[in-house]
């Protein structure tokens, strides 16, 4: 693993000496002082997350933080309580958990709450907490489980997880309670927040056995479906770790398709999932699609019937974003030769030129299917012609001209050209006699990101002046 770049850092002690020496040495006000110690701090490239910002021994000092004072009163629980909870006390240590949740909630505005609370010995104590819960005391585990999710904020809260023995334990709650709903979707939680940006966590849920247990539950007879497995799926197999060279996650990808796992979810995608649950299971689709293999053991599970269906679908529903992640997700399975030839087979061209003309105010939306009719044009100029006998020309010059300012759906409109043309000069003959070159020409100028794309479309439309 590569070295972790070095952040500077401050205890609460030395930042609270700080404050003081501005109010007893250069005579600040308390509210300036707080302030200066923040900005010069800041300035310095210090990391100020875990600190409480107040002034010493003001009203809503450190020791009357909410979160440390809820902090506090279950390390005493915890303190008094040997080896497990009783249940008096288990009803004190659920609430304060359930606060603790609210206080460190993400979408809880600028709270800055979980550092604090990470850096003042929550993830261990949560952790150790969640050891001395009874396993038949479902509410209680969920609601610790939420409290531990909701402090794993970064790859430090991640590690300080790791150490406290949290993959183990997780995947021990998890193994007790593969039937409950809620026991999953927050084991399952834990699992996606500690596992972001920390490949040795990912490697820890991975030698515990976290894919049986994730096919375990994709098979299972759960009443709903658990989104956040989904989400565990997707970080598991993303390579966010900076600190590493090379990343498993490829390896872990091929190791969830040979145990069944894409298999197991095609199937989810054909059952009725719900909106959040079908593009979450889509996105995971997709994390796990790394080669050709598995794209075709996708394509043999039925995952294009399923995909395409949920492409018209979303187009009569009016749905860009499962639009959006169908598309994306045909596209990588299209990395094959021979899925691309039954995507065609199956009406894929017609259906998404009609997927389009449904979503024709919406640029992300043709963006992301102009990539997958790029995908299967590529090196294959019969998909090319019935590209262009689909509509996908017209596609390319409406869209275009009607929303130039859009440069990843410009930039995609270019890259779709260059596949319609390059090994089919009638359709060559046809995008210039309409003009096609003028909108080349015009995201070119207007977007750095569109320029070598252009050049190659123009290129390939067989122009000279291609690179002006």
């Amino acid at each position: 693993m590569a070295p972790t770049k070095n952040v500077r850092t401050i205890s609460q002690e030395a930042f609270n000496e700080l404050v003081k020496e501005n109010v007893d040495d250069l005579g600040m006000d308390p509210a300036e002082a707080l302030e200066d110690a923040i900005q010069t701090l800041s300035l310095q490239g210090v990391d100020l997350s875990g600190i409480v910002k107040c002034v010493p021994g003001e009203g809503g000092g450190v020791k009357d933080h909410p979160a440390l004072q809820c902090l506090d009163k279950l390390n005493q629980l915890n303190s008094d309580s040997k080896h497990q909870f009783d249940a008096q006390d288990l009803v004190q240590v659920t609430a304060l958990l359930n606060d603790l949740s609210e206080l460190c909630c993400a979408n809880k505005e600028d709270s800055g709450n979980a550092p604090i609370v990470a850096k003042n010995g929550g993830i261990e104590l949560v952790c150790s907490i969640c050891c001395k819960i009874p396993a038949e005391s479902r509410h209680s585990l969920v609601s610790c489980l939420k409290a531990m999710a909701s402090l794993l904020t970064d790859v430090q809260s991640s590690e300080t997880f790791r150490s406290s023995g949290g993959p183990k334990i997780v995947v021990g709650i998890l193994r007790d309670g593969t039937r409950d709903l809620d026991i999953l979707n927050s084991s399952f939680a834990v699992v996606a927040a500690a596992s972001t940006g920390n490949e040795v966590v990912k490697q820890s849920f991975m030698e515990l056995g976290i894919d049986e247990l994730i096919l375990q539950v994709l098979s299972g007879q759960t009443q709903g479906s658990v989104q956040s497995l989904y989400d565990a799926i997707r970080v598991l197999l993303t390579s966010d770790d900076n600190r590493v060279v090379a990343s498993e996650v490829y390896g872990y990808a091929r190791r969830f398709a040979k145990i069944g796992i894409a298999r197991a979810l095609v199937e989810s995608l054909q059952g009725r999932l719900s909106l959040p649950s079908l593009v979450s299971a889509s996105i995971a689709l997709k994390a796990v699609a790394v080669n050709d293999e598995i794209c075709k053991s996708i394509a043999d599970a039925g995952g294009i019937d399923t995909l395409l269906k949920c492409v018209d679908e979303s187009g009569e529903q009016r749905n860009k974003t499962v639009a959006r992640t169908c598309c994306s997700l045909l596209s990588k399975l299209a990395g094959s030769d021979s899925n691309k030839s039954a995507i065609v087979e199956k009406g894929g061209m017609d259906r998404l030129i009609k997927l389009s003309a449904r979503f024709s105010d919406d640029p992300s939306v043709l963006q992301e299917v102009m990539a997958i009719i790029s995908v299967l044009c590529l090196r294959s100029p019969e998909n090319a012609t019935r590209a262009i006998e689909a509509g996908a020309g017209e596609l390319a010059i409406q869209a275009m001209q009607k929303f130039p300012a859009a440069q990843q759906m410009q930039r995609s409109s270019c890259l779709m050209i260059r596949n319609l043309v390059v090994r089919n000069p009638e359709n060559r003959t046809l995008l210039l006699n309409n003009g096609i070159d003028k909108f080349i020409r015009k995201a070119k100028e207007n977007h750095e990101s569109c320029k070598d794309a252009a050049t190659d479309a123009l290129r390939d439309l067989g122009l000279d002046n291609y690179n002006s």
